[in-house]
């Protein structure tokens, strides 16, 4: 593995040797690996995350050594450089038409996908539905027992390399039309409500105690979130801008459903 690494690193940084057939079979191992689950763009690392990001250079290589074809599925017509990704029922996943994956993500046994898009290297973990028309971004890590509901976009980051790719975390549940994107990272059993927007600069405020506290980037875990706004201040006047608020918190319990519907319940969350 590392003398992949290190090969794809002298790649990114060399281009004119792309067309050599062991530069070709490099990218295309790597990318390969990352279809079958067996590394990763990004990976937990204790309370954080470690971006791999000699596997994201491998990717972005991917598409120029890649030329157009068209697919045939039935009466469907595709024409494009990556192919679709196969074989879920010896994979264990349940793909309901007209579900698309990219070959290049993993989506692990277990996952159901809906009527939905899942891009080239993101993850997919176990239980996780994708709903109807959820879309899964280039690189997105998406963990165990998220629901993903209708309409929901998890935003794509192939580069810069370096750059964390959008993270929702196990046991989530993300509201219909969420959007999530410019590497945001969701802590696990958090529950955000339908419309919720969240990007890097979004202010993310804590509204449950006496004073407000603002995040940005993270969603704290077991947080139970809902679309909001604040006022700013600008030359000609002030005027109410987008934000997310943290309303309450999951109670800590083994089981994350009871936990769920109690959340929604309470908080009158709309999904």
């Amino acid at each position: 593995m590392d003398d992949l690494k290190n090969l794809i690193e002298k790649l990114w940084e060399d281009r004119s040797h792309l067309s050599s057939p062991g530069s070709k079979d490099a990218i295309r191992e790597v990318v390969d690996l990352v279809d079958k689950g067996k590394i990763r763009v990004a990976e937990p690392d204790g309370d954080g995350w470690k971006v791999n990001d000699w596997v994201k250079k491998a990717i972005v290589l991917f598409f120029p050594i890649q030329q157009m074809e068209t697919i045939e599925v039935g009466p469907f017509e595709f024409h494009d450089k990556i192919p679709l990704k196969k074989g879920y029922a010896a994979q264990g996943v349940r793909v309901v038409p007209h579900a698309i994956a990219r070959y290049g993500c993993f989506i692990e046994s277990g996952a159901i996908l809906m009527p939905s898009y899942v891009n080239i290297g993101a993850w997919v973990g176990s239980g996780t539905m994708v709903d109807t028309w959820a879309t899964v971004g280039s690189c997105a890590q998406i963990g165990r027992n998220v629901h993903l509901s209708g309409g929901v976009g998890i935003g794509g980051v192939l580069e810069p390399p370096q750059a964390s790719p959008t993270i929702i975390e196990d046991h989530c549940f993300i509201g219909s039309r969420c959007i999530v994107v410019e590497g945001v990272r969701v802590r696990k059993e958090a529950v955000l409500g339908a419309n919720v927007v969240l990007t890097q600069s979004t202010h993310i405020i804590d509204v449950t105690g006496e004073k407000p506290v603002t995040y940005k980037g993270e969603v704290p875990e077991r947080s139970v979130v809902i679309p909001g706004s604040y006022t700013k201040s600008f030359p000609a006047g002030d005027y109410q801008v987008p934000c997310a608020l943290i309303i309450g918190q999951r109670k800590p319990s083994t089981d994350t459903k009871v936990s769920l519907n109690d959340a929604l319940r309470e908080y009158n969350v709309a999904v």
